[in-house]
């Protein structure tokens, strides 16, 4: 616990709104730091990583006695390259779930009446009605039964859809309303990909989901199934979704790509039936909000002696 009268320092990025969100917290010393630096002192309590810089600016926390590093992002893979060891990592759950599952709805939903051709065809003023397959008394998929896959589930209720659950470990869950659900196992993908229409990615890129929707596992779809990532790009086998998507068997909605950014002449850019979005799931009004109230909640904590929220081991080798 803090003595009564010590002031914590907590060190923000320069992220646009983050200091006046906020505002003036009693018994803290804000400090400005992008981690491009020097450390604005020799030892900070609560230094917020800045959203965007990526892990190679963590390694500047080796000049610094740092107590807890609050990331921003709910994935965190390659961090425990860079992060030195023994430094206290907590990443941002409950911050990001509600705009990724906002996104992946929009995805789904757009990919599933057509919104992009419809787009393409105002540009050039021509109307052209079409038919498409609703949202509606889909099958879907979920694939990751964290927060995000709980919120993507939250916001299907009203759709009229049956929805299905895989995740690592098979298991009974409670879903946001309370209820009771089943939970696959991963060894049950093949199965439960093959009853799909659209399968949504929502898991953490690990050894374990590195490639987990493989060419296998495209192959276990429907003919016209959807597959939505709003996980991490190398979840799923590019190369193997390229030749799915030429054939024109399947369709794809990607917020987040493999590689990443993805270049302007990579062949993904060219596939038909395929919506591109730049890794912006998280990127919404919805951000500012939930991060400031983590990091109070963080201070809380500390003040408290109580241990930080969302405190992640990290995999060393």
């Amino acid at each position: 616990m803090v003595e009564t009268g010590t002031s914590l320092v907590v060190s923000l990025p320069s992220d646009g709104g983050l200091k006046d969100a906020l505002g003036e917290v009693p018994g803290v010393e804000f400090e400005h730091w992008d981690l491009d630096g020097p450390p604005p002192r020799a030892h900070i309590d609560i230094v917020v990583a800045p959203y965007l810089n990526g892990n190679e600016a963590l390694a500047a926390l080796a000049d610094v006695e740092t107590r807890l590093l609050q990331w921003q992002s709910i994935g965190y893979n390659g961090v425990e390259e860079y992060l030195p060891a023994g430094t206290p990592f907590a990443n941002a759950t409950t911050v990001h779930e509600t705009s990724t599952a906002e996104l992946a709805l929009a995805l789904a939903l757009a990919a599933q009446r057509g919104i992009p051709e419809f787009v393409r065809s105002a540009e050039t003023h021509d109307w052209r009605p079409r038919f498409f397959t609703s949202l509606a008394d889909r099958r879907v998929l979920l694939v990751g039964y964290g927060g995000v896959g709980k919120a993507v589930e939250a916001r299907l209720a009203g759709f009229e859809t049956v929805v299905d659950r895989v995740a690592r470990t098979a298991r009974t869950d409670r879903n946001l309303a309370g209820e009771e659900v089943p939970v696959r196992g991963f060894a049950e993908l093949r199965t439960a990909l093959g009853e799909a229409d659209v399968v949504i990615l929502g898991v953490p890129l690990t050894d374990e989901t590195r490639g987990l929707i493989d060419a296998e596992a495209l192959a276990a779809m429907p003919d016209g199934a959807l597959l939505v990532n709003v996980a991490r790009g190398p979840v799923v086998d590019t190369d193997a979704l390229v030749a799915e998507l030429r054939t024109g068997r399947l369709r794809a909605a990607l917020d987040v790509t493999d590689p990443e950014p993805l270049p302007a002449d990579h062949e993904l850019w060219d596939c038909p039936n395929l919506l591109i979005t730049p890794h912006v799931g998280g990127d919404s009004s919805a951000m500012l909000p939930r991060i400031s109230a983590l990091i109070l909640r963080q201070i809380e904590r500390m003040r408290a002696g109580l241990p930080p929220e969302n405190l992640i081991e990290l995999p060393r080798a």
